[in-house]
C-alpha cells in the first residue's frame, strides 16, 4: 500500500512539474515573463509580511490575494487564450512546430528573399530561438501575422514606413516589423558591411537568434549567427542551415565552427 501511494505521488508531481513547465514555454519571451516576476515578489513580500507580523502590510496583501485569481484571468487572458486554443486543436503537449511546419516557413521566407536579391532590395529577417526578443520586438510595429512571402515583400519595399527595420519571426508568425536592433561593436567586421549587416550580427552577439540580410547594394544574401556572418550565402547552404538550426531538436546539430569555415572557404573560392 505504501509502494502504491508512493508511485501515484510522483506520479501527481511528475503531472504537476510537466504542466508548470508548458506554462512557462507558454509565456517565454512575451511580456507574461515580467508579470510573473511581479507576482513572485507579491508573494514573498506576503510571506515576509507574516514571517515578521507586520499586520498592516499582511492585510493589504491578504486583500490584494482575496482577488488575484481574477486579476490573473484578466492579465494573462492572451496567453490562457493561447493555451486553450492548442489544447483545443490538440497541440499543447506536442511539438510547437513540426519539420513540415519548418519547411514551408523557410520556403516562405527563401521565396522572399531571391525576390529581393534580385532587385536589390535591402532587407533583415530574425529569427528568434530560446533567448527571448519581446524588447526588441516592442521597438517595432506588431503584426503577429503568419509568415508569407509576399508579406516579408511588402514590408520591404523601399520607402514604405516599415522597409527601413528588421523583421522579428517567433515561431510561425511575424511579429513586428521595423524593429531596432543593437548594432555590433566588433572592430573587425568588415568596413563595406553597413547598419543593416552591424544590426543583423548584433542581434545574434547578445542572444541566440539567427539573421538572414539581403544587400541593398550588391544583393547578395547572408546569414548571422553566434556574431559571425557568412556573405554571399548559396541558396542550398541558407535552407540547410536554417532548417537545421529551426527545427525541433532530436540531436546535437554538427559543430558551427565546421559550418562557418566551410561556408567561408566557397566564398573565398
Amino acid at each position: 500500500m505504501t509502494l502504491s501511494k508512493a508511485i501515484k505521488d510522483a506520479f501527481d508531481i511528475l503531472i504537476v512539474s510537466y504542466l508548470i513547465y508548458k506554462m512557462f514555454q507558454l509565456v517565454k519571451g512575451t511580456r507574461a515573463v515580467q508579470l510573473l516576476k511581479g507576482i513572485f515578489l507579491l508573494v514573498i513580500t506576503w510571506a515576509l509580511s507574516t514571517w515578521l507580523n507586520l499586520y498592516t502590510l499582511k492585510w493589504l496583501m491578504n486583500q490584494m490575494f482575496t482577488f488575484g485569481v481574477l486579476t490573473i484571468a484578466v492579465i494573462f487572458q492572451p496567453e490562457l487564450r493561447r493555451a486553450l486554443e492548442q489544447l483545443g486543436r490538440g497541440k499543447l503537449f506536442n511539438r510547437s512546430d513540426t519539420d513540415s511546419d519548418i519547411s514551408q516557413q523557410i520556403n516562405e521566407v527563401i521565396k522572399a528573399v531571391n525576390h529581393m536579391a534580385q532587385r536589390k532590395i535591402g532587407a533583415l529577417i530574425v529569427f528568434e530561438r530560446k533567448t527571448g526578443l519581446t524588447d526588441y520586438i516592442e521597438s517595432g510595429i506588431k503584426m503577429q501575422s503568419t509568415i508569407s512571402s509576399e508579406l516579408l515583400i511588402n514590408i520591404f519595399i523601399p520607402n514604405t514606413p516599415l522597409h527601413d527595420g528588421a523583421v522579428i519571426v517567433r515561431e510561425s508568425q511575424i511579429m513586428a516589423a521595423g524593429c531596432y536592433l543593437p548594432l555590433s561593436e566588433n572592430p573587425f567586421i568588415s568596413k563595406e558591411l553597413g547598419t543593416r549587416h552591424r544590426a543583423a550580427i548584433g542581434i545574434t552577439e547578445v542572444s541566440d537568434a539567427i539573421s538572414v540580410i539581403v544587400s541593398e547594394e550588391t544583393g547578395q544574401v547572408s546569414l548571422a549567427m553566434n556574431g559571425q556572418i557568412v556573405r554571399d550565402i548559396k541558396e542550398e547552404s541558407l535552407i540547410s542551415k536554417l532548417f537545421e538550426e529551426l527545427r525541433p531538436k532530436t540531436k546535437p546539430s554538427s559543430s558551427n565552427w565546421t559550418f562557418w569555415k566551410r561556408k567561408e572557404g566557397e566564398r573565398r573560392g
